[in-house]
């Protein structure tokens, strides 16, 4: 390739650099080289330096040679591997490590919720996104946040929707590590003489497991046998509990049946419940140390655990409707448990 340019006389000088047009410039020639390619004398009488008798040709080419092509570094091998300390332009990351952390982790959003989470386990927190209509009411996190090396970036309310990946995020979503289920013996290690369980069984819908949380919040019960821990730590039923999330514990058993025998012999009454049958709600006395166990709308309480139960209670009503919410049910059998031992 030739470069042409002008010098401080005015005179044409031309750049030659030799590559891969190396063989078509030994058969037509170049100003600045001889015969066959090789490099011409320079004009001021002093030959180019010859290689020395230790230099060794590559590919049939002067490996000293200034004019040779220059070619890739060659490939790291295990040896020669370079140590970046853990850091470089593309690490790689273990897609099993990914897929562990993701299971560990949950978003949960809503002003209120996440401040309870803030005041009560700030430590879970790993990043978090704020729009900025709401960081003055937040101003106490932000400073906490700075100062531990927590992650936080203020947002437009697209992006924040993107982050928390809804629409009814409140302003403020947080990333946090999920909580993992109280074993039951450890419940019962440090439980008070007063002391009511709710018990859900196959209930699922994050709504309504927010809303029984709230109930559960208000009416002093922090305790809750499910099968699976992490369906309370769910974005949606955090928001729903309204900051109620953090005074309830999720319980875990080696299974539900389990969980319930375990409760008995703890001294528990096991209390069942139904829309249609039992001893109605308003003649039952229901005691300190309760276990209440509520299923699913539609297929209530499976035969197994109806049958597990001490006592079976049902709640009152016009019979309009099959049944109530499970949420609801909830709020009027915790309702009458704390009036009674209250």
């Amino acid at each position: 390739m030739n470069d042409e340019f002008k010098g401080k006389s005015g005179k044409v000088k031309v750049m030659y650099v030799r590559g891969d047009d190396e063989k078509s410039d030994k058969r037509a020639g170049n100003p600045r080289t001889g015969k066959g390619g090789r490099p011409a004398p320079r004009q001021d009488g002093n030959r180019r330096p010859s290689r020395n008798a230790d230099d060794k040709p590559r590919g049939g080419r002067d490996s000293s040679s200034p004019w040779r092509t220059v070619s890739r570094a060659p490939a790291a091998t295990e040896e020669n591997k370079p140590d970046h300390g853990g850091i470089s332009g593309k690490s790689y990351i273990d897609p099993e490590q990914l897929r562990r952390q993701r299971m560990e982790e949950t978003r949960v959003y809503g002003e209120n919720a996440c401040q309870a989470l803030f005041q009560s386990r700030p430590e879970c927190i790993v990043r978090a996104w704020f729009v900025q209509e709401v960081t003055p009411r937040f101003r106490e996190a932000l400073r906490w946040m700075a100062a531990n090396r927590k992650a936080y970036h203020v947002v437009d309310e697209a992006e924040l929707a993107k982050a928390s990946g809804t629409e009814h995020h409140g302003g403020v979503c947080f990333l946090i590590k999920k909580r993992s289920g109280m074993p039951v013996d450890s419940w019962l290690a440090q439980a008070a003489e007063q002391d009511c369980i709710l018990a859900l069984e196959d209930v699922g819908n994050p709504h309504n497991l927010g809303a029984i949380m709230r109930s559960c919040a208000h009416f002093g019960v922090k305790g809750l046998l499910v099968d699976d821990a992490s369906l309370l730590e769910s974005g949606a039923a955090v928001r729903t509990a309204e900051g109620g999330a953090e005074h309830v514990q999720a319980i875990s058993g080696e299974s539900f049946a389990a969980g319930l025998d375990a409760f008995r012999k703890a001294g528990y009454t096991i209390v069942t419940t139904s829309s249609h049958k039992g001893t109605p709600l308003t003649k039952v006395k229901l005691p300190a140390k309760t276990v209440l166990v509520l299923g699913q709308e539609r297929d209530g309480l499976s035969d197994s655990t109806w049958q597990q139960g001490d006592l079976s209670v049902s709640i009152g009503g016009t019979g309009k409707v099959e049944s109530l919410n499970v949420s609801v049910a909830t709020g009027v059998l915790l309702a009458e448990w704390w009036r009674q031992n209250s």
